[in-house]
């Protein structure tokens, strides 16, 4: 299937210079990039696939660039920093998004900026280039203060501070937590926090799949027994860990997606020694309950309120087998 982008390109509604190219955030969805197109994302699923499909991945630009492309996020704020960052590598900068996400207020606000070429519209979306014009009061500080003074990050879940969800957990969390825990999907680090407080704690680690939040939460927890991993959390952990916190994601796209969720109870499961024990939040029209029982001997809900559910879940099923 022909993407917008490509279709613009062929139908001479915008234009990339030949050269280096910046991928601003490209989805994995869109199959196409330049040949030797960067690929900029802090994603880190999203990395390994364009890394796999051969292409250069970074965290920012380096280096020369010959122009850019930049497909738009949902956070309002994060597009116009990705828009701004891609101007200011000099060249043109060809921008690819869906209505949902906000592309058509994005084009307009970019009309009042500089110089903006007319909207390509295909497929519920919009591509446009832009060729000139001062976006830098666009940038963003790669670390912003949120309520309570916790450090976040543009764009992250929860970036003006704790969420509702998160705050149920760590109240819900035993006093005692005895050995090496892990927060899987640990944002800019909350539920981490709060498992520092608790009594027993060897050592944690964080997995979180966002640079940007992984990065805020180094400077929200200054403490010896904890480790940054920028990573994927449905994948096992290499070493066994007595008890996994979270508070999956379930909305890679505008629709709810249980299987992400599911798939992180699934990597928790596999992470833990034979006695070790979940403890998670989740919204409560999520469908968790089957996820868990697949996976865990053990399951409970320990609380709650009209929007989340908890569960505890314990002693994890050997890889392969299950319950019947």
């Amino acid at each position: 299937m022909t993407s917008r982008l490509t279709l613009a390109l062929e139908n001479g509604a915008v234009e990339l210079p030949a050269g280096r190219i910046a991928a601003f955030r490209p989805p994995v969805s869109e199959l196409w990039l330049p040949e030797g197109a960067v690929a900029i994302t802090g994603f880190y699923p999203e990395a390994e696939i364009w890394r796999g499909r051969g292409f250069e991945v970074a965290l920012a630009p380096e280096g020369d660039f010959a122009g850019a492309l930049v497909f738009v996020p949902r956070a309002k704020a994060l597009a116009r920093d990705m828009l701004a960052r891609a101007m200011a590598l000099g060249g043109p900068v060809v921008v690819d998004g869906v209505k949902t996400d906000g592309v058509d207020s994005l084009w307009k606000a970019a009309r009042k900026q500089g110089e903006v070429s007319s909207a390509f519209a295909k497929a519920h979306g919009k591509t446009f280039m832009v060729t000139g014009g001062d976006f830098s009061d666009w940038v963003l500080p790669k670390v912003s203060e949120a309520e309570g003074g916790w450090k976040t990050a543009p764009g992250v879940f929860s970036a003006d501070g704790p969420d509702a969800g998160s705050e149920l957990l760590a109240a819900a969390l035993p006093a005692k937590l005895k050995g090496r825990v892990a927060d899987f999907g640990a944002g800019w680090g909350y539920l981490s926090a709060a498992v520092l407080k608790r009594e027993g704690v060897a050592a944690l680690e964080l997995i979180e799949a966002e640079h940007a939040a992984l990065e805020a939460a180094k400077r929200n927890l200054n403490d010896p027994r904890v480790s940054f991993t920028w990573g994927d959390a449905t994948r096992p952990l290499k070493e066994p860990v007595d008890h996994v916190v979270m508070n999956p994601p379930f909305h890679p796209s505008r629709a709810a997606d249980p299987a992400l969720g599911a798939s992180f109870i699934t990597g928790a499961a596999a992470s833990l020694t034979p006695a070790g024990t979940l403890w998670m939040v989740a919204n409560r029209h999520l469908p968790y309950e089957g996820a868990l029982r697949e996976v865990f001997r053990e399951v409970q809900e320990i609380g709650g309120d009209t929007r989340f559910k908890l569960f505890r879940a314990a002693k994890p099923l050997a890889k392969g087998k299950s319950k019947g």
